[in-house]
């Protein structure tokens, strides 16, 4: 026997949602039972009659959003049956509807999944109708729930698996001290394509990086995790400077999806006797000098002139060394330029590294030092910008201090 399609209409037409059903059942007196009751009960359904399960299979869709069920019909062992039908069910509510009395076989039933167990000879019109809605309105409740559950769950590994990509710094030094902010642009995000990393390698020298993939998504996050593991290989296996670049270039030019895409990056190796550094630009903004002296404390950029570009962009390319006097007590704040291309005020002017520099120096001023100087820039450049920066964010700061004692 075909499946068989059949339009129940209210008595008062447009006073509820149209509900899709299918019920499996293939005597002919139950099915227009069915029919009576959900049409005295001002029901608007849809009905798709089967008279098996081959039949149920063909006719169900992602329309159809409760099944109605006999356990008796020919081909459906009971329980067996029911559990057939809850396989092929997907999205749709299941709702026994038999003239089996068996509360144990109910219980069983409502156990395997169905959502409703009803007796023909116990149930009228509001009662089957309220019993289809409110199964419906169980089966979507318990869907959202489980995928509120699925998404916590990965959400959670998400979060795990970011946290153990962000680097945990390598320094066996007490007079340095070492502090970041890191915040991806993304919503929800954990992780961005900014990246940074601090090394410190045998003899004392200690490397310090900081980078910018361009984009905002998943791959280019991922792009920057694969550049800061690159980077930090590289330098404990004893490259360095314009050599280390063309590496890191190359690595760039075989793990990028697309040719379109590039990376800032700025790196600095500071001398064992903290005195001096040397410093290489691959298209990315000057870090920060912070030093203090006689006169008090000294905040300036770092000068941009001998750079290189971007990775990624030229074959071949060359980055030439920039040459740091530090002094004896200093600090050196790499960033992002999510932190200075916020808009300043209402107008379309950008914060830059000369704005950047000033709100240091203010900072510095009233005393602000290590996360609270970074946390107290990172608070004044989104109030010029009137809100919150929407790029990806990274701040690292080392400071070095002779007279430090104790943990970093």
């Amino acid at each position: 026997m075909s499946t068989i399609s059949h339009q129940t209409r209210p008595f008062a037409a447009g006073t509820e949602d149209r509900v899709d059903l299918l019920l499996i059942d293939d005597d002919p007196a139950d099915v227009s039972m069915v029919e009576k009751m959900l049409a005295e009960s001002g029901m608007d359904a849809g009905i798709t009659v089967a008279p098996d399960l081959a039949a149920a299979r063909r006719a169900l869709t992602r329309r159809v959003q409760c099944i109605i069920v006999d356990l008796s019909t020919p081909g459906i062992d009971r329980l067996d049956g029911l559990r057939e039908v809850l396989a092929m069910s997907g999205a749709a509510a299941v709702v026994v509807l038999t003239g089996l009395d068996d509360a144990h076989l109910g219980v069983r039933a409502v156990a395997a999944g169905a959502e409703d167990y009803l007796v023909k000879q116990e149930v009228d019109a509001p009662l089957l109708a309220r019993a289809v809605r409110y199964a419906i309105e169980r089966k979507r409740s318990e869907d959202t729930e489980r995928r509120l559950v699925e998404a916590r769950i990965l959400g959670r590994e998400n979060a795990r698996l970011e946290r153990g990509l962000l680097p945990v710094p390598l320094i066996d030094d007490p007079a340095l001290r070492h502090h970041t902010r890191y915040r991806p642009g993304r919503r929800r995000a954990l992780l961005g394509g900014d990246f940074y990393d601090t090394v410190q390698t045998e003899g004392g020298a200690v490397h310090l990086m900081i980078g910018d993939v361009a984009g905002h998504g998943p791959d280019e996050a991922a792009l920057g995790v694969q550049l800061r593991m690159a980077w930090r290989t590289l330098v404990l296996a004893g490259h360095t400077g314009d050599q280390l670049l063309g590496t890191l270039d190359t690595v760039l030019g075989h793990e990028r999806r697309n040719e379109e895409i590039f990376t800032t990056l700025c790196m600095i190796t500071i001398a064992p006797s903290r005195r001096t550094a040397r410093m290489h630009l691959a298209g990315h903004p000057a870090p920060l000098l912070f030093r203090t002296g006689p006169g008090g404390s000294e905040v300036s950029a770092l000068p941009e002139y001998a750079h290189g570009p971007a990775l990624g962009l030229v074959p071949g390319a060359e980055w030439p060394t920039t040459e740091i006097d530090l002094g004896a007590s200093w600090g050196l704040m790499l960033y992002t330029d999510g932190l200075i291309e916020g808009r300043v005020g209402q107008g379309s002017d950008r914060l830059g590294t000369d704005g950047l520099v000033e709100l240091a120096r203010t900072a510095r001023a009233s005393g602000a030092t290590g996360r609270g100087l970074i946390d107290e820039l990172v608070t004044e450049v989104e109030r010029l910008n009137g809100d919150v920066l929407a790029d990806d964010l990274a701040v690292l700061l080392l400071t070095h201090d002779p007279n430090a004692v104790g943990p970093r």
